[in-house]
């Protein structure tokens, strides 16, 4: 398996210890056919709403990590790094309930997922890029699955029917959003009542954390960005050795008619 591991300090002929930084291969091209953008209308918020939430982010969003970067989400130190069960745990994934994998690449978190809701649950794993689909369908056929629906999603689409879900988890994912106010503007529409959004984000206040700046995020920034609309922190944990977890209540479902 290919290690993304790049030495950002070099002192006469060798590393100093902790210098190196894993580097997420990333690539800015378009992956795949175009996506409908319908499915949910992303254009709810006022022009006012929306100039403020973008004027809020003051950040460029991270370039998208290609397929060809796939062994890296799947890389055997990552149990240790981002600990997902206790992750899991602590955010209350129980059976009978329906989460969306938003970004769920190759389905490291998508399999966890669906052991944890059960027979009588459903996850939605979602992905801007057929192939990680591809992949993701292929281990979910492999494990004998059949409460896993993959979705394919946009740049302000989720794919994701109006209220479906009492839960949506992004891990490290929120910060590649390239048009984050409308993507989360949508997806507030997918929420059942009493629905709640994770976001896990490499902490960005953390310069010993071994992760390019561009995909690392400040609690502050997910809090200022997430805002202007309507999601609303009730609470995190600082558990997980490199990462914030997050979690937000998502604004009220507009009843106006679209």
């Amino acid at each position: 398996m290919r290690r993304w591991i790049v030495a950002v300090l070099l002192v006469g002929a060798g590393c100093q210890p902790g210098s190196a930084t894993i580097e997420r291969p990333a690539d800015s091209a378009a992956v795949g056919r175009p996506v409908a953008e319908a499915l949910i209308d992303p254009h709810d918020m006022t022009p006012a709403a929306l100039d403020s939430a973008i004027r809020a982010r003051q950040r460029q969003p991270a370039n998208t990590m290609s397929v060809r970067g796939a062994d890296w989400l799947v890389r055997d130190e990552r149990a240790a790094e981002e600990q997902p069960e206790r992750m899991l745990d602590s955010i209350g994934v129980r059976p009978g309930m329906a989460v969306a994998d938003i970004g769920a690449g190759v389905g490291y978190h998508t399999l966890r997922l669906a052991d944890r809701v059960g027979p009588t649950g459903r996850v939605f794993a979602t992905d801007i890029q057929p192939e990680m689909l591809e992949r993701l369908g292929q281990a979910v056929r492999e494990r004998g699955l059949t409460n896993v629906t993959a979705v394919r999603s946009g740049n302000t689409a989720t794919g994701l029917p109006d209220s479906s879900v009492d839960l949506a988890l992004m891990v490290d994912v929120y910060h590649e959003l390239s048009q984050p106010e409308r993507f989360l503007t949508a997806l507030s529409r997918a929420f059942r009542p009493g629905g709640r959004l994770v976001l896990v984000e490499f902490r960005g206040e953390d310069p010993s954390v071994p992760i390019r700046p561009e995909h690392k995020m400040t609690l502050d920034a997910m809090d200022r960005e997430l805002a202007p609309l309507g999601y609303v922190r009730i609470g995190r944990y600082e558990f997980l050795p490199w990462q914030h977890l997050a979690i937000y209540r998502p604004p009220p479902i507009n009843p106006t008619p679209r």
